[in-house]
């Protein structure tokens, strides 16, 4: 059993407290948001994910999570720290650092012995070497610093982090990668064992990827509407192929969404633009996904005429997928 501190309450940082509380460690969520607080000791949840409400109330109850806002009480007995605050995208496609560091100031300023700081955020590739510059600041004893990205889906994220297609640890340090080994051992999936900057690349490239599958699928339909082919019926021909696999993204529609692919998309760019590397692909993937969103509208008016003033227009599912509240 390790003892656990989670810093953000939202979607991320819940659902992982709450499992890691689920297999067996001692954990304390922490957020500077009191009323979010107040509100999870009460078993009210900010988030809809199926099962998590029931995890957050047993584990709460049997005392192996608790909700607090004291951020140094809550570094100071843990020794496994994960940041797990947002990193909501700026006006240019680059990542808002501005909550992990914040997080990584109040980690060196509460330090009292030895911890592994775990970046569970998805964040540039470097940012390990700024919340490790950032806790040396305050703090002079000994540290490892941890990348374990997140692949949680929305809808399922539960399921996701219990039985992981893959556990990505980022540590140069042996004591740091044994205390991750521990802290998810109960956990079935693949261990990739490898260095922070290699860990914050697999999850941007991870997204972009699924992200490049949607855009090409969609590309692919706009073609089939022209030729007569059916889109649904090519995917599933290429599903077949166990190169693609039957769970590939090929579900074709109006373009990709969510709080993920299109943040990453656009951050993964930036990030090509910052070192100088041409990255034509992915452009092509973003623009062909903006487009895709106006695709809609040409087949509206097919349907029911070019002028759609006063015309009534019903939306059936306003959630961003199934089981969610998004």
């Amino acid at each position: 059993m390790k003892n656990v501190a989670v810093i953000g309450t939202g979607y991320v940082g819940l659902v992982t407290g709450t499992c890691l509380a689920e297999i067996g460690h001692k954990v304390i969520c922490v957020d500077i948001d009191k009323n979010k607080i107040e509100n999870l000791i009460k078993g009210i949840i900010p988030i809809y994910e199926p099962g998590l409400e029931e995890l957050v109330k047993k584990n709460f109850e049997n005392k192996s999570l608790v909700f607090t806002t004291n951020i140094n009480e809550a570094i100071s007995k843990s020794e496994v720290v994960f940041i797990a605050v947002g990193t909501p995208p700026m006006s240019d496609g680059s990542v808002n650092l501005e909550y992990v560091k914040s997080a990584a100031e109040s980690i060196g300023k509460a330090m009292n012995g030895y911890k592994v700081i775990v970046n569970k955020s998805t964040v540039p590739i470097g940012t390990g070497d700024v919340v490790s510059r950032i806790i040396s600041a305050h703090y002079k004893g000994e540290f490892d610093i941890v990348s374990n990205p997140e692949f949680l889906r929305e809808g399922s994220a539960v399921d996701d982090f219990m039985n992981p297609d893959r556990i990505v640890i980022g540590n140069g340090g042996e004591k740091g990668q044994k205390v991750m080994l521990d802290l998810y051992a109960p956990l079935s999936g693949e261990r990739v064992m490898t260095n922070i900057k290699t860990a914050e690349m697999i999850k941007y490239a991870s997204n972009a990827y699924l992200a490049t599958s949607i855009s090409f699928i969609n590309s692919i339909a706009n073609i089939c509407e022209k030729v007569g082919a059916d889109v649904t019926e090519v995917a599933q021909g290429m599903r077949l192929d166990k190169r693609i696999g039957k769970y590939a993204f090929l579900n074709a529609g109006v373009g990709y969404g969510g709080s993920c692919f299109p943040k990453d998309v656009k951050g993964l760019i930036q990030i090509a633009h910052e070192n100088n590397v041409g990255f034509d692909i992915l452009e092509s993937v973003e623009a062909t996904n903006e487009a895709q969103k106006k695709s809609l509208l040409p087949k509206i008016q097919q349907l029911i005429g070019e002028n759609l003033s006063g015309k009534k227009i019903a939306l059936w599912g306003l959630a961003f997928k199934a089981e969610t509240d998004d």
